[in-house]
């Protein structure tokens, strides 16, 4: 890796500014995450190149997301390669304009502003589809698909597309594709003790987000559940307000908690799963040949998705461990204790199961297309 000099750093800023003041943001974008700030002339190429693209296309997208380009070394989000994708898929008819790092909002925000139009592209978490289609939140019924395989086999099926996909298309969205991070984890606070077993979430203070189910969960397997909203969680675990919390290794590292962890133990209990939503009244207005060019990126850049998973996670757990994190793996009879004491196949499940699914024959279906071995294969932890 380059070892910046002042020099440099201050070269590749100036010619970052120099892109974006000149209404190049996207190329900005490109050159800095191709390491070509460093140089003017590199960076005057791309910057042509991406004025080229532009002004060539029939179509612009704007494709928004709350992480920073770079962050797909920890967390798989691909925002450069759907990009890069989308345009060559398309034979250039589409220009693809990238507004990363929550410029444009992050989670149910951008989820609206797809929905409404304001955008064509964005990248959420799966959850923030479950206020337009409920059925979206079976994500988080305890041990359903938390492991990447099935996960993956869940989403992908044809049950899926034929439950789910046709209401998050009544509310107005295309679900593009699917992104796999990792399972949520149990991490916990500097101080605190390895959590191994469900034993050992007595008396803990486990801060959850908004989620019912997340929430039942957690008190399920002998935790407090603590909501506590996002932006406020680094301070909150700091203070001990919270002892542990859930999100999985990669956004852990990006969202900077290395510095205030002792413990993670992955659990897989629940997904922690994004998705590229695009707004379905655009993509319909779209020529066949640049729909189908869209999906065949999608698909492109899901198999990339997949195989950068396993990389993601050891650089993130890597990073981690410098900090002093140890983790903890469970061995399938650990595993199967957590499942036994919070799991969907427990009664306490059912009301959610029935009003999620809408009966729990069609839950049944869901259960099993989770467990059905499907295209694609991905790593677990």
């Amino acid at each position: 890796m380059r070892n910046k000099t002042p020099e440099l750093a201050s070269e590749e800023r100036r010619n970052f500014l120099k892109l974006a003041a000149s209404g190049s943001f996207t190329a900005a974008l490109v050159a800095g995450a191709g390491g070509m700030l460093w140089s003017s002339e590199a960076a005057a190429q791309i910057q042509q190149e991406e004025a080229e693209r532009e002004a060539a296309a029939e179509y612009t997208m704007t494709l928004a997301t709350a992480y920073v380009i770079g962050a797909s070394r920890s967390y798989p989000i691909m925002q450069l390669d759907l990009k890069e994708n989308i345009q060559n898929a398309t034979n250039g008819k589409v220009y693809v304009k990238l507004a990363p790092g929550g410029q444009l909002g992050s989670g149910g925000a951008l989820a609206q502003a797809v929905q409404t139009g304001t955008i064509q592209c964005a990248q959420h978490s799966l959850a923030n589809f479950a206020p337009f289609a409920s059925t979206v939140d079976l994500i988080n019924m305890p041990y359903l698909c938390g492991s990447n395989q099935r996960f993956t086999n869940l989403v992908n099926s044809d049950t899926w597309k034929s439950e789910v996909h046709p209401k998050v298309e009544a509310a107005g969205f295309k679900a593009l594709m699917y992104i796999n991070i990792d399972p949520r984890v149990v991490a916990v606070r500097q101080g605190g003790d390895a959590v191994i077993t469900p034993a050992d979430m007595a008396g803990v203070k486990f801060r959850v987000p908004g989620s019912a189910m997340l929430q039942q969960y957690y008190r399920m397997v002998g935790a407090n559940p603590t909501p506590v909203a996002w932006g406020e969680t680094p301070s909150a675990i700091k203070q001990g307000v919270a002892d542990a919390l859930d999100p999985s290794v990669g956004a852990l590292f990006v969202f900077g908690f290395k510095d205030i962890l002792s413990h993670v133990t992955f659990t897989q209990a629940v997904p922690d799963s994004q998705v590229y939503s695009m707004n379905l009244e655009w993509f319909n207005s779209l020529p066949a040949d640049v729909q189908e060019g869209i999906e065949w990126a999608g698909e492109m850049t899901a198999h990339q998705n997949l195989a950068k998973v396993p990389s993601a996670r050891t650089h993130a757990m890597s990073e981690l461990a410098k900090a002093g994190v140890q983790f903890h793996s469970l061995t399938d009879d650990q595993l199967a204790e957590w499942q036994a004491a919070g799991g969907y196949q427990r009664s306490e499940w059912d009301e959610f199961k029935v009003e999620l699914a809408g009966s729990m024959d069609t839950f049944a279906k869901l259960e099993e297309a989770a467990g059905t071995q499907g295209r694609y294969y991905v790593h677990d932890a």
